[in-house]
């Protein structure tokens, strides 16, 4: 039923997760969208904050156009190990625990990959980012999405004031896989570490709605406050990111394509077996400005 009523709004069939967050668009294929297909996809998505499309067989030149579609793309980041991108293709990320000739063919390896916001330590963060699966581990490496709007949402309203107008430093010492950043000499003090301010309630440029804007944990630091009251208000806060309350955790299949909006989203990955293979390519659509 929830699938008939989406699909009857959109022009797509639309079924929600029935879960915190995201939905699935199912009978489509990403290579062929129409104009008005990929606006009803594009409400979808800003609805939803996280899209699952299964079944897809799209090139990296496909992948690359369909995520051009929202907007320029970002270079890959720099890699802590192995290749930092497809040769050729530098919008690519690859994400995977293999190693060819002793050289690691992408990032993050096989362990687990703690909440967090792509790229939010850059003045600019990206305003989504696109995965497609190409290889697949039979058990583990699911990604787990929470809803930062609905977290915001469940703050207390005292704690709502507490935050209000407040800037959080996200750190860009280390990846959400716990890798130093290639480059970067890490502190003990969060408030040396390089990183960006963003603001602690961040309103979505397209939706205008309020999101809770934390990006990780690790040596983040709220401007203005003393370390240990920092510290006591990023735990206070942390202890709001309910992904079972307001998340969905994906499963992932050979195929599948999800697109999460970074806006208004944390993700994390469990570990899986590193015996087994996992290639995923990224892509990452440019944030229009900075977080306001």
């Amino acid at each position: 039923m929830m699938g008939d009523l989406l699909a009857s709004r959109f022009g797509l069939d639309v079924v929600k997760t029935g879960m915190g967050v995201g939905a699935e668009v199912r009978g489509i294929d990403l290579r062929t969208l129409d104009d008005q297909q990929f606006a009803d996809l594009h409400q979808a998505w800003l609805d939803n904050l996280v899209l699952l499309v299964r079944d897809q067989s799209l090139s990296d030149a496909d992948l690359i156009a369909f995520s051009r579609r929202f907007g320029d793309l970002d270079l890959a980041p720099i890699q802590e190990t192995g290749r930092r991108f497809v040769e050729g293709l530098p919008e690519l990320y690859v994400v995977s625990n293999v190693v060819e000739g002793g050289v690691p063919i992408g990032s993050l390896g096989n362990g687990e990959a703690v909440w967090h916001t792509d790229m939010s330590y850059v003045e600019v963060p990206p305003q989504a980012s696109a995965l497609y699966a190409l290889e697949v581990p039979p058990t583990g490496g699911n990604t787990s999405f929470v809803d930062m709007y609905a977290v915001y949402e469940s703050l207390p309203n005292d704690l709502k004031a507490r935050i209000a107008g407040r800037r959080v430093k996200h750190d860009g010492t280390y990846n959400s896989g716990g890798f130093l950043r290639q480059g970067v000499t890490p502190s003990d003090d969060p408030r040396e570490a390089p990183g960006s301010l963003h603001p602690l309630v961040y309103t979505h440029p397209e939706t205008g709605r309020p999101a809770l804007y934390l990006g990780r944990r690790r040596n983040a630091y709220i401007d203005g406050l003393n370390l240990a009251a920092s510290e006591a208000l990023l735990d206070e806060l942390w202890e709001h990111v309910d992904g079972d309350r307001f998340g969905w955790s994906h499963h992932w299949r050979k195929g599948d394509l999800v697109l999460w909006d970074n806006r208004c989203t944390m993700h994390r990955r469990d570990a899986f077996d590193p015996a087994a293979r996992r290639v995923m390519h990224r892509t990452q659509i440019k944030g229009a400005g900075r977080p306001a």
